[in-house]
């Protein structure tokens, strides 16, 4: 008889041979191929508008689970407002929304469970929140990392890259962009794929398929 761990894993294949044939079959909205097999965790790395958090989200429907959106976004303005509205109504009546600005890792404790996705957006806003409130960020992030080894969800991250421009000019922003690639390190390290987005095409960074058990 197969035990658990034979049985998340044959699962995991099961849903990756899904995005495979979903991958080869559709294609999305900049003419490229959706998505493509990542293992257990994804993290979609992009710039502004790059395309990262659609990528991302097709992504997790093609994983046909039940879907847990995680939104780490504060509507402080009305810009922010908008924002949130509009990636709202790209969801549709599949996806149940959680908001969490601060603890990560209890709230995907909270939803994990085998047949679910849970899409986490986004780490650049959650390094903001995190300095903002005076956390201990590097506490927060260890839970975050261990969170992922633990899960039996599938989970899909997604953040800004920031760090490709030139160095801010006052303390505060320097924080943020060094918080922020800190973050994308850790999380890249214990993820098993990685995607960059740039205009709207995946490059692949790190990729570790799910195999059969």
């Amino acid at each position: 008889m197969m035990g658990q761990s034979g049985q998340r894993e044959c699962s995991t294949w099961v849903t990756t041979a899904a995005i495979e044939y979903r991958y080869r079959a559709g294609k999305s909205q900049t003419g490229v191929s959706a998505v493509e097999p990542f293992g257990r965790s994804l993290l979609v790395l992009g710039g502004a508008r790059s395309g990262k958090s659609r990528y991302a989200q097709d992504a997790a429907e093609a994983s046909l689970a039940e879907l847990v959106f995680i939104a780490t976004g504060q509507a402080f303005d009305d810009e922010m407002t908008s924002r949130i509205a509009r990636h709202q109504s790209d969801r549709d009546a599949r996806w149940r929304t959680i908001e969490e600005p601060i603890d990560l890792a209890g709230a995907i404790a909270s939803e994990d469970a085998d047949g679910k996705t849970l899409l986490i957006d986004c780490l650049t806003l959650w390094a903001s929140n995190l300095l903002l409130t005076d956390e201990n960020a590097d506490v927060r992030i260890n839970e975050l990392v261990s969170s992922i080894g633990q899960a039996r969800s599938r989970l899909i991250f997604v953040a800004n890259e920031v760090g490709l421009g030139i160095v801010p000019d006052n303390a505060l922003a320097r924080r943020f962009r060094d918080l922020a690639g800190t973050i994308n390190q850790r999380i890249a390290a214990e993820c098993t794929g990685v995607v960059f987005v740039i205009s709207g095409i995946p490059m692949w960074v790190k990729r570790q398929a799910a195999t059969p058990n």
